[in-house]
């Protein structure tokens, strides 16, 4: 009876370890996104029309459409003129474009909720786009998305910035349990350009919140921090952590040419590539 009973127990075991193995193989699984940020409609032509940026935006959900990432993410800044009718349909006229298989997440950046936003400006972005803050989860990568105007320009929006705070600090530390690898955050103003002991300036957040976060992201494995904002591409490091600013879909502002980027994740390693709109590769070998 017991040599049955033990016999039993093994089958068990060993079936539940296969059926562990593939869960694991899995998540591993290799696959890559697509980073897009600062669509920006009516940046071109200070809000006279948009032709430039639907151009654009409708070039990089093309390549999307051709590349079949796991999902696409815009981080921030998608339209020009905060609340503008015009600018908000045609930047959903066009996310519309996406094949309905492959995922689209926003983020809000400055030019959507404004530089110093108030509680009924997030209010209405959530209205147009759902939570400003949450996860997304993709074989074994977690991802934590953020509204970095709590960061940026907290003063009329202490609450919200408070109730992020709070729910950051618990994702990271149920994130850390679970052994997610890798853990991204995604933002739109990037903490820093290049060092993260810069000066404060109009593209970076302030040093002591600054300090305050990098600190917490080491602590807690984040391995990057992928931004927009700055409407050209900027890379530096804080411990173990890359911060990767890209440029942007819309209008440039330095040498890097409207682009997108593209992010592969493999064995819990990530690698990714700025790419013009117009030097778009035909595939992404795994």
């Amino acid at each position: 009876m017991n040599i049955v009973h033990s016999t039993k127990s093994l089958v068990i075991a060993f079936a539940l370890m296969i059926i562990s193995f593939g869960a694991t193989a899995q998540q591993q699984k290799p696959f890559f996104f697509i980073q897009m940020t600062d669509t920006q409609f009516g940046f071109f032509t200070d809000n006279k029309e948009f032709k430039k940026e639907t151009e654009n935006f409708e070039k990089a959900i093309a390549a999307a459409n051709k590349l079949r990432p796991a999902f696409v993410i815009v981080t921030g800044d998608l339209i020009n003129l905060p609340g503008d009718v015009a600018q908000l349909k045609e930047y959903k006229r066009i996310v519309k474009m996406l094949d309905p298989s492959i995922p689209i997440y926003h983020l809000a950046g400055n030019h959507d909720v404004t530089n110093d936003p108030k509680t009924t400006d997030i209010k209405a972005h959530r209205k147009q786009f759902g939570r400003d803050y949450y996860t997304i989860k993709q074989n074994g990568m977690h991802g934590i998305v953020l509204n970095s105007l709590y960061f940026k320009s907290p003063a009329f929006v202490e609450q919200e910035a408070k109730a992020q705070d709070k729910w950051l600090r618990k994702v990271l530390k149920k994130d850390k349990r679970s052994g997610a690898n890798p853990l991204l955050v995604f933002q739109h103003h990037g903490w820093f350009l290049t060092d993260p002991a810069e000066k404060d300036a109009y593209f970076n957040i302030p040093l002591d919140t600054r300090t305050k976060y990098l600190k917490l992201f080491n602590e807690y494995g984040v391995s990057h921090v992928f931004a927009g904002h700055y409407h050209r591409n900027s890379f530096g490091k804080s411990g173990t952590m890359e911060m990767v600013t890209t440029g942007p879909v819309g209008k440039p502002l330095g040498e890097d040419p409207s682009g997108i980027r593209i992010v592969t994740v493999k064995e819990g390693k990530v690698s990714h590539q700025y790419y013009s709109l117009d030097a778009i590769p035909q595939d992404i070998p795994l």
